[in-house]
């Protein structure tokens, strides 16, 4: 009976070891099929893209003596300098060659050869003195009693306020708070937050989201771009407002109020203005702030809030008004995109380009932290990108025959300001909208070790997310959609530049599935360092950076772009996106052949 048992025991473990071998062989035969979908040279190329690389690009641009890479600074122009050292060492060509025609008559060759590699243009730094309070008074016996008159809010603590006009004075006098809810304009949703109320010389006050709770409206918890607080600003001064407040909460904007204070103070960059409509002051509260102007106002904010989760909902006059007087200094100045280009091989095709984008740029020095730190280095946001770009461009340059299409390797400036760089490089291509086959971003990295996963930002919107899929594959990997959908991420970073112009484009971003983790670990990483990290002192590199899982991403980007530049088509979005129509017109735009 013992002998019997054994044997059949054994018998079982040689059936299990053998089930486990067959799965082995399946996933690896898997791993292989997949594997064929790159080319035994992209693979060869993409061995360039190393963590020791990586690690010595985000060690150099992190670095103290690049003073936290604030435009217009001295840290901005060595940021430029050592992307073009590292472009030429690469072996590209200047990727903003045209520009070296704006050379003036006396300048040196080697300044006139680094205007090749740069697109220069002009911002415009605004730096406000804001008063320590911003007083707000109740018009009428509207308040509960003990509500009191007037409210003064402490600035840094509860507001903060930037001048939205290009002078130096900014100035609200005696203007009524109206509560506009989401603040949207939809038609495409059958939604009017405004219902053609007059609100010009009105100071309004957004909820900072657009609505959440139906898939069907505003699709559910994605946040789409009338979420986002540029629209907020933008829709205020089309309706004559000259003042727009946005209620910051945790959850409606992904990261905490601190984030707010260090990117909303201190000098603020922008494009020179034309003739768009401008608000005076832009500003934000926190929610207690806001708690504090409703019960001015004789309301409830939860019920303020609970009111603009309607259609039927209508401008709230809260009976408040407040006057603000921002006095600032300007100063007219420049800062670059660095561009780097790689021609295609087939000159049916080489007129036609990959964009690869990462923003320089981080926020320079600023207020101090708890350990008196006052540089904000900027190491995950956005060295890292920087890195993974400048390793994808090396990789291209080691491959025996450059791809059909160029390659554009684009470093744009600006971007914390408002995507300023990327902005302008929309307005001012180095090629024609219509002739870019696709743009791929990379704003962060992978800095926690080996992911099962890859996030893209923009996954379902087109054609690549096959592309994607399919390379993800040879890595063993799957391709997650955004898994915080509810912060609008595809608003908030350079892509949205390109596809604004028609471009298809994704931001290639962490996932969240370690290798070797507990589920829900990822999330924990990348929440942790909003929290904490995410545009302060300490975003820095240190020991606790984990490069393999970077390594992985940027090679399956490289592997992508090696795939679009080859195709004999270009990427489309897939149709009845938002996007669809700009990239008809860019279409459209091109010249018979």
């Amino acid at each position: 009976m013992r002998t019997g048992r054994v044997r059949a025991q054994l018998e079982l473990a040689l059936v299990a070891l053998l089930l486990v071998a067959g799965c082995a062989r399946t996933r690896d035969s898997a791993r292989e099929a997949a594997l064929s979908v790159v080319s035994s040279e992209a693979r060869a190329a993409a061995e360039r893209i190393t963590g020791a690389r990586l690690s010595q690009f985000v060690e150099a641009l992190a670095s103290d003596s690049f003073e936290g890479r604030g435009p217009a600074t001295a840290g901005d122009r060595l940021t430029q300098q050592y992307l073009i050292e590292q472009l030429e060492a690469a072996g590209l060509e200047p990727g903003a060659a045209s520009e070296a025609s704006a050379a003036g008559p006396g300048e040196r060759g080697a300044d006139a050869a680094r205007r090749g590699w740069l697109q220069e243009f002009e911002i415009i730094g605004i730096t406000a003195k804001v008063p320590e309070r911003w007083r707000f008074e109740r018009a009428g016996a509207n308040a509960p009693a003990g509500a009191g008159d007037s409210l003064a809010l402490a600035y840094r603590e509860q507001f903060i306020a930037t001048s939205g006009v290009q002078r130096e004075s900014a100035r609200i006098d005696a203007a009524e708070v109206v509560f506009v809810g989401y603040g949207i304009q939809a038609p495409e949703y059958d939604w009017d937050d405004f219902k053609q109320r007059d609100l010009r010389g009105k100071v309004l006050l957004f909820l900072n989201n657009d609505p959440d709770w139906d898939p069907a409206l505003f699709e559910g918890e994605t946040r789409l771009y009338y979420g986002r607080w540029s629209y907020k600003y933008e829709i205020a001064a089309r309706l004559g407002a000259v003042g727009a407040i946005t209620i910051h909460t945790v959850p409606s904007a992904g990261y905490p109020w601190q984030v707010v204070q260090s990117s909303w103070s201190g000098e603020q960059f922008e494009l020179p203005a034309r003739d768009e409509p401008r608000l005076e002051i832009a500003a934000w509260v926190t929610e207690d702030a806001a708690e504090q102007l409703a019960r001015l106002a004789g309301r409830d904010l939860a019920q303020l809030v609970e009111s603009a989760k309607s259609r039927s909902f209508e401008p709230v006059p809260l009976g408040v008004t407040t006057s603000l007087a921002l006095e600032s200094s300007l100063a007219r100045t420049r800062t670059a995109n660095v561009l780097g280009e790689l021609r295609g091989s087939d000159p049916q095709r080489a007129d036609e380009v990959v964009v690869y984008t990462a923003h320089h740029d981080h926020l320079g020095v600023g207020e101090p932290d708890a350990a008196g730190d006052r540089i904000y280095n900027g190491a995950l946001d956005n060295a890292a990108g920087v890195a993974q770009v400048l390793a994808i461009a090396e990789a291209f340059r080691a491959l025996p025959v450059a791809p059909r299409r160029s390659l554009l390797f684009l470093f744009v400036a600006a971007e914390e300001q408002g995507l300023l760089g990327s902005k302008y490089y929309a307005a001012h291509p180095s090629f024609a909208p219509g002739r870019i086959a696709a743009n791929i971003n990379f704003d962060g990295g992978n800095v926690w070790g080996q992911a099962r996963d890859i996030s893209v930002i923009g996954l379902g919107k087109s054609s690549l997310d096959e592309v994607v899929t399919r390379i993800a594959a040879s890595q063993g990997r799957s391709v997650e959609p955004d898994p915080f959908p509810d912060r609008g991420y595809y608003y908030r970073s350079d892509q949205f530049s390109f596809a604004k112009i028609g471009v298809p484009a994704a931001f290639f971003d962490t996932g969240t599935d370690f290798v070797g983790r507990p589920a829900g670990w990822g999330r924990q990483q990348i929440e942790a360092y909003e929290a904490e990290r995410y545009h302060q002192p300490s975003d820095e590199l240190d020991a606790s950076w984990r490069f393999e899982g970077m390594v992985e991403d940027a090679q399956l980007g490289f592997w992508v772009g090696v795939e679009v530049a080859n195709a004999d088509a270009m990427p489309s979005w897939n149709p009845g996106d938002e996007f669809e129509p700009a990239r008809r017109a860019a279409l459209n735009a091109l010249p018979a052949d």
